[in-house]
C-alpha cells in the first residue's frame, strides 16, 4: 500500500512540472511560522517556512524545519515540500496536495540519537492576498509515509511580498 501511496505522490509531483511560464517566478517570495500537533510520537511541534515561488503553474516550492517536543523525544525536521495549489486565485480559499522529504532527526530524553529519510503525502487549503501573491495562511495534514511521523497537522503563515 505505501508503495502505491509514494508511486502516485510521484506521478502527481511530476505531472505538475511544465514549461509554461509561472505567475510566481521562483525566489523568495515569503517566510513564516508555523506549529501543530504530531501523532506517533505524540509531540507539539513548531517551525518555519521559506515561500520560493512556483516551479510551473501552481506548483510552488515550500522548504520548512519543524521541532517537536514530546514523547520523551525531540524531533527536528528539516523537509524539502512541492505543493500543487489548484486554483490560480490566491485570494481565495484553495486546496493543495503535494509531498516532501527529508532527514527527521530524533533525539530521545534517554538512549542514543537517530536519523531517518522521511517521506510525507500532504494536503491542506491556504488563503493570500491576491494583490501581492504571497502573504497567506494555510491549514495542512501531512501522512508519514517513510521513517516519518505517521500524521502532523500544521497551521501557517507566509509574511512576503
Amino acid at each position: 500500500m505505501r508503495e502505491a501511496m509514494i508511486n502516485v505522490l510521484i506521478i502527481v509531483l511530476l505531472s505538475g512540472v511544465s514549461v509554461s511560464a509561472s505567475n510566481r517566478p521562483a525566489g523568495l517570495r515569503g517566510i513564516g511560522p508555523r506549529v501543530g500537533f504530531t501523532i506517533n510520537p505524540d509531540q507539539i511541534h513548531l517551525g518555519g517556512h521559506l515561500d520560493l515561488g512556483d516551479l510551473s503553474n501552481n506548483l510552488m516550492m515550500m522548504p520548512n524545519i519543524e521541532i517537536g517536543f514530546g514523547d520523551d523525544v525531540t524531533t527536528v525536521a528539516p523537509t524539502f515540500e512541492l505543493d500543487y495549489r489548484f486554483r490560480s486565485d490566491w485570494g481565495a480559499w484553495t486546496p493543495y496536495l503535494g509531498g516532501g522529504v527529508g532527514p527527521v532527526f530524533y533525539s530521545p530524553d534517554h538512549g542514543d540519537s537517530a536519523t531517518e529519510l522521511g517521506l510525507y503525502l500532504q494536503f491542506g487549503i491556504g488563503k493570500g492576498s491576491a494583490a501581492s501573491q504571497s502573504g497567506h495562511f494555510f491549514v495542512e495534514g501531512k501522512l508519514g509515509l517513510a521513517d516519518a511521523p505517521d500524521f502532523k497537522a500544521t497551521v501557517g503563515w507566509t509574511f512576503g511580498r
